[in-house]
């Protein structure tokens, strides 16, 4: 076992074909020692929690006999999947593997931090400092930590979106502990300022804005009509805030989807029904609309998204910053757009579950001596089998971005495809996932 680390399995289940164990690690809060070297002394410790997860085609010896695959989720701010059975990817991984889905620090099981963890902390310059260990950098550490304590070799690692931007991180500070990496929609930016991201981003969900209402040409006057009504009448989400026309036009993060697109076209048809002093917005709408506009479940995903930019530089509310430039996006628009990932300092003015946090936010934004979270020097010589699916229409992580990033890292290889957008591993993840496996596969031959 690794110094500074500890770990126990407290639970395993089998249902389903798929067989669990539940493994917690107690690692330090701070991994780093003055020169910026992965450090396990002695230190404040956190928990992090991971699901292992191994199909019941093998026997339990057959499957402890497997290698790892480590899944870095999307993010930030989201905890690794509940699966109830093996299907897309997991399937597929599960032949060959055990996966080890992680509650990245902060979520899920792990430590996590909200507004009833953080202020535990101390005030908000307390809660700022302790927030800044939590970005990819210290991700993986902790995912370093974690396979020695496992046993195990340089282990695969598959990065989703953010978990994508954590396996670059891993290329440049650890790759002694890969053996090779996957990615899908998750090459991001290697360098600052954060401002280049939006500008790129705006661009792109605007195009997404056009495209889906040339599908559903309908929808165009929905939309309308429901910020019309917000603007006039106030109507309010199931915890009490007030749904704002500018929180209305997050219900864009559908147009990320390949399937879920489509499914924003299900929530729009029926927003109103009759009452008494008119039409209003129904129950259901506005349930459904609450599920995709609270960040009540995934706090950090609002306090950190910035951060993953930040690289010796503040980011300065980028985002709201930038919007002064696409005036098309304005909640006062006469036919508004709807938006994407983008964060702004009114979220923490809106959002019930944000609100305790807005010192904390501006000073995470204020913050400018970020530390490096990429070593370009070793990316360009990068020895690890890596190959990512770049999506070409995707508004998350932009294609141009993501193809300079692939430029930079050594034998990288880049599947570019315009059949999925952002979510493509809940579309067709089993095949995507193989595609990518096969290339690496073939790179170490």
């Amino acid at each position: 076992m690794p110094e500074g680390i500890r770990h126990e399995v407290r639970a395993r289940h089998e249902f389903r074909g798929l067989r669990t164990a539940e493994h917690y690690f107690t690692v330090p809060l701070d991994h780093f020692s003055a020169d910026g070297g992965f450090s396990g002394g002695e230190a404040e410790a956190i928990t992090v929690f991971a699901r292992e997860l191994s199909s019941t085609t093998h026997t339990e010896e057959e499957a402890r006999q497997l290698p790892w695959l480590l899944y870095l989720q999307g993010g930030p701010g989201g905890r690794g999947n509940r699966p109830t059975s093996l299907g897309g990817w997991m399937k597929a991984a599960a032949r060959q593997f055990r996966i080890l889905m992680l509650d990245q620090r902060g979520t899920g099981l792990s430590t996590p931090a909200d507004r009833t963890t953080l202020p535990l902390r101390g005030d908000s310059a307390a809660q700022a400092a302790y927030l800044a260990h939590f970005r990819a950098d210290s991700i993986v550490a902790d995912a370093e930590l974690i396979r020695e304590a496992l046993g195990s070799a340089p282990w695969t690692i598959y990065g989703q979106s953010y978990g994508g931007f954590c396996a670059l991180t891993y290329l440049s500070f650890a790759p002694e502990g890969l053996r090779e990496v996957l990615i899908t929609g998750g090459l991001g930016p290697l360098s600052g300022p954060a401002d280049n991201v939006y500008k790129a981003t705006f661009a792109r969900v605007e195009a997404r804005n056009a495209e889906y209402f040339s599908r559903y040409p309908e929808d165009r006057a929905a939309v309308d009509r429901i910020a019309a009504h917000l603007r006039e009448t106030p109507e309010y989400l199931p915890d009490g805030g007030r749904l704002t026309v500018e929180r209305f036009q997050m219900v864009g993060s559908f147009l990320g989807g390949n399937t879920r697109v489509d499914a924003l076209h299900y929530l729009l048809e029926d927003a109103f029904t009759p009452g008494p002093e008119g039409q209003r917005l129904s129950d259901s709408f506005l349930e459904q609309v609450y599920g995709l506009v609270s960040r009540a479940q995934n706090p950090l995903y609002a306090l950190m998204h910035e951060s993953i930019y930040g690289q010796g530089q503040a980011t300065s509310w980028s985002a709201w910053r930038v919007l002064d430039d696409f005036p098309q996006f304005s909640p006062n628009a006469d036919r508004i757009l709807l938006t994407g990932e983008m964060v702004y300092p009114w979220y923490f003015e809106q959002d019930p579950a944000l609100v305790p946090l807005r010192d904390v936010a501006e000073l995470l934004a204020a913050k400018d001596d970020w530390g490096r979270l990429y070593d370009l020097e070793q990316l360009a010589a990068n020895e690890v089998p890596v190959a990512a699916a770049v999506y070409t229409e995707d508004i998350y992580v932009d294609r141009d971005i993501s193809l300079a990033t692939a430029a930079s890292v050594r034998g990288l290889q880049v599947w570019e495809t315009a059949d999925f957008h952002h979510d493509g591993i809940a579309d067709d993840g089993e095949a995507i996932f193989g595609r990518l496996l096969g290339m690496v596969r073939l790179a170490a031959e």
